[in-house]
């Protein structure tokens, strides 16, 4: 079976000198070739998840202080000034376990539906490169919307996030009610705001998608944006464990 790749080796006849060099299809803009400055799309993708993965370990670095002051609060207690020692005053909440784990569901598959998205856009990158050689005729085919689907899911995990805030405000329990209840809108609150990122960069894939820019912009685009909505998925479960089961 023959395979397609999404690179191309052309001769570089206008910027003199012999020899080749990369070109991948629909350039790094609006389609075309590009010129010896600017990266190519192998480079631009190196960079670009270097940059997510120092982001991504900061997030974690930060919901690991969180976790240690979990652990440390519910098992050791506050210090009493009378007393001069530690009492422990923590007092378990009774979480919407079933709806936490709707959401999780909802989470999950919202990562696998941009997945489908990311790998749909190297496929593109592929065909494309059939569709350039004569005697080949490539015919466009509708995909399932994947991204949008994904953007769907990750709204509704946020509404479900929510239901689960009043469904605890409902029964009186608040953020400033007890140390068991504050962690769990600080950490839930927390991965809330970091989803409202991911969230809005898939917002702006969906705008790289529907205005047609080049392939390696879409691609790159949508492998990043992947980077972070998984990880964003793996660090909810992580947080779930914490506090059905750890806790």
């Amino acid at each position: 079976m023959a395979t397609l790749s999404p690179t191309l080796k052309e001769p570089r006849s206008s910027y003199g000198g012999g020899g080749t060099h990369d070109r991948a299809p629909g350039g790094g803009g609006g389609g075309g070739g590009r010129g010896d400055h600017e990266p190519n799309y192998g480079e631009r993708l190196s960079r670009y998840r270097l940059g997510m993965a120092i982001a991504l370990i900061a997030i974690f670095m930060l919901f690991l202080s969180f976790t240690t002051a979990f652990v440390l609060r519910e098992k050791i207690g506050t210090w009493d000034l009378r007393s001069g020692g530690y009492i422990r005053d923590w007092k378990p909440v009774s979480l919407p376990v079933g709806l936490l784990l709707f959401n999780t569901g909802i989470l999950i598959l919202s990562s696998l539906t941009l997945e489908k998205a990311r790998r749909g856009a190297f496929r593109d990158a592929a065909v494309s490169v059939a569709a350039g050689i004569p005697g080949i005729k490539v015919t466009n085919e509708r995909h399932f919307p994947w991204l949008e689907a994904t953007l769907l899911l990750g709204l509704g995990f946020l509404a479900g996030q929510y239901l689960a805030w009043r469904d605890l405000m409902s029964r009186g329990i608040y953020l400033a009610g007890m140390p068991s209840s504050s962690f769990f809108y600080v950490l839930t609150g927390m991965h809330a705001v970091h989803l409202f990122g991911g969230i809005a960069a898939l917002f702006y894939a969906l705008l790289v998608v529907h205005r047609r820019h080049g392939f390696d912009r879409r691609r790159v685009t949508l492998d990043v944006t992947s980077w972070y909505w998984h990880s964003m998925t793996v660090l909810w479960v992580y947080i779930l464990f914490l506090l059905v089961v750890v806790r």
